[in-house]
């Protein structure tokens, strides 16, 4: 296949003449001399500082934080309003927030944006902030990020139907109020600022509602657990308790019980469930939680969703590592993205439906269709998932899951000649499968036919013709467990010393755990009753085991 020449500086890429000092912008030298600043502040004796003067200074600190987050919103929007993201590769400024500028939760830092910030209108010109005076508050150090997010809760709450001054009054009431009290106490006020907008609940009508209504199904954490948030409107609220009224019920749903009756009450035994019942000692919050995926099981099965979503079964799909389901430790991924503990993955796998089977040289399902066809089968989905990379988009930065991804043909694009055989697809979500072309700023794809990414697919940035390529770039996550066991092999080192010819690979030692626990556990003495006692212990501990002082 033909490479597309791309240009000398990627874009977000620094050049030479940048480095250098060179024709540097006002803002680049102005970045520069704060980082310098930062470093001298870092850097001095703060015990040199009254006690008057160190609160002072921590308090101007602050505020000059608080103004900085302004000040940085106001080069997102620029970054927003010149495409950048899109032109460096990036899915969504939310994407380039998160990957390009390490901002922890882009949501709120785009939720802070809307409300306070200054968008360009169509002419060109500045548009008012959403909330001005929250904004003049924001910009002045008064208020931090944590203030305005509840001020905008609060204000964001504001019916539709109150009159244009009152609203404005409202919010220069929260900007007053945000100046001078903690996050939660502004959420408090404001409560009281609601009831006097709105003192009978007359004005909140279904428009309000509608505007308001969300569900978020949060990031897993590192205990894999998910948070649940939202605003249900009355109705959602009234089915979804109807469903926890009849299947969370005490003894119904229950996964602890192997015996507990599953279903809604009505189908199922009554002397079982009483007795189920008896033994339920879950709370209201997990008996809901229970009934949940008791429910969602059950669309699942009874085919309510449809067969397939993205060329993909509609059903629960998982991908694990052999070696980690053969040590019973890891995590299996969905193709949704979510992590599951390998425990689970065992369990649901005795009655999963048998895709394995596309895997097998023997099961004649096709995974070269060649011209014949442009979209690609479910075999291949499940194939394409299953490959190192497959449960998310293959563009480098990517972080949408198997589910909504397309099939890319990353050799050849289908109609140029391409081949819609599993060796040259590869998922690509939406947004970067339309990015793949010849123009300038958009990407050139292939396939490493060899080396440690043979297989997969690579991604180009394209710039002018002549000028010297890009690299090609892969979209690889650490191994995590290769990283891990190799810091428990370093770890193990340090503790218990680097093994000797013919050890490699044993386990420590019979009693090399007692000659070091003491070291790992007691700290540096730091006095001489530390000392004596530190030593009495060792000494009282040789005696127990018979051991000696000679090592």
């Amino acid at each position: 296949m033909e490479e597309v020449a791309v240009g000398k500086v990627a874009v977000g890429e620094p050049n030479d003449e940048y480095e250098s000092g060179e024709n540097r912008s006002e803002a680049a030298e102005l970045v520069a001399s704060l980082h310098a600043l930062i470093d001298r502040l870092a850097a001095t004796d703060l015990s040199r500082c009254t006690d008057a003067e160190l609160v002072e200074v921590a308090r101007a600190h602050e505020k000059a934080m608080n103004r900085l987050v302004h000040a940085g919103d106001r080069q997102l929007v620029e970054i927003s309003d010149r495409g950048l993201p899109r032109a460096m590769g990036y899915r969504s400024l939310s994407n380039f927030l998160n990957i390009e500028l390490r901002v922890s939760d882009p949501g709120r830092r785009r939720a802070q944006m809307k409300a306070t910030a200054q968008f360009r209108q169509l002419d060109g010109r500045p548009a008012e902030a959403k909330y001005p005076a929250l904004a003049a508050a924001f910009a002045e150090g008064a208020v931090g990020y944590a203030h305005v997010r509840t001020a905008v809760d609060v204000l964001d709450a504001i019916p539709v139907a109150v009159e244009h001054d009152r609203k404005l009054a409202a919010q220069e009431t929260v900007a007053e109020l945000a100046g001078k009290h903690t996050p939660a106490e502004i959420g408090q006020l404001g409560a009281r600022l609601l009831a006097h907008l709105d003192p009978d609940g007359d004005l909140v009508n279904d428009r309000d509602r509608k505007r308001r209504r969300n569900l978020w199904l949060n990031r897993q954490g590192v205990d894999k657990m998910s948070k649940l948030t939202g605003h249900l409107d009355p109705e959602t609220r009234g089915l979804l308790e109807v469903a926890l009224a009849a299947w969370a019920k005490p003894g119904l749903n229950n996964p602890d019980d192997p015996d507990s009756p599953w279903g809604a009450e009505e189908h199922t035994d009554a002397e079982a469930r009483k007795a189920a019942a008896d033994r339920d000692a879950r709370s209201q919050a997990q008996r809901n939680h229970d009934a949940l995926r008791a429910l969602l099981k059950a669309v699942l099965e009874d085919g309510l969703l449809g067969k397939t979503h993205r060329g993909l079964p509609v059903q629960l799909i998982i991908k694990v590592d052999f070696e980690d389901l053969c040590r019973h430790a890891g995590v299996g991924v969905t193709a949704t993205g979510s992590l599951l503990p390998i425990s689970d993955v065992i369990r649901l796998a005795a009655q999963a439906q048998p895709w394995l089977s596309v895997f097998d040289d023997a099961a004649g399902v096709p995974l070269f269709l060649g011209r014949g066809r442009r979209f690609a089968s479910t075999g291949q989905r499940l194939a394409s998932f299953a490959r190192p990379g497959g449960e998310y988009c293959s563009a480098p930065g990517c972080d949408q899951p198997a589910t909504q991804v397309e099939m890319h043909h990353s050799k050849l694009d289908f109609a140029k000649g391409g081949l819609t055989d599993i060796t040259e697809l590869a998922p690509a979500c939406p947004k970067h499968n339309r990015m793949v072309s010849d123009r300038p700023g958009d990407y050139t794809t292939g396939v490493h036919l060899a080396g440690p990414d043979a297989g997969r697919t690579w991604w180009r940035r394209n710039g002018s013709p002549g000028a010297p390529p890009n690299p090609a770039r892969v979209h690889r996550l650490p191994d995590v467990g290769r990283i891990y066991h190799q810091r428990l092999s370093q770890v193990r080192t340090r503790i218990h010393g680097p093994a000797h010819s013919g050890e490699a690979g044993r386990e420590p030692p019979a009693g090399a755990s007692d000659r070091y626990d003491y070291a790992e556990v007691i700290p540096p003495p730091i006095s001489i009753v530390e000392s004596r006692l530190a030593l009495a212990i060792v000494l009282n501990r040789r005696r127990t085991d018979g051991t000696t002082g000679d090592r």
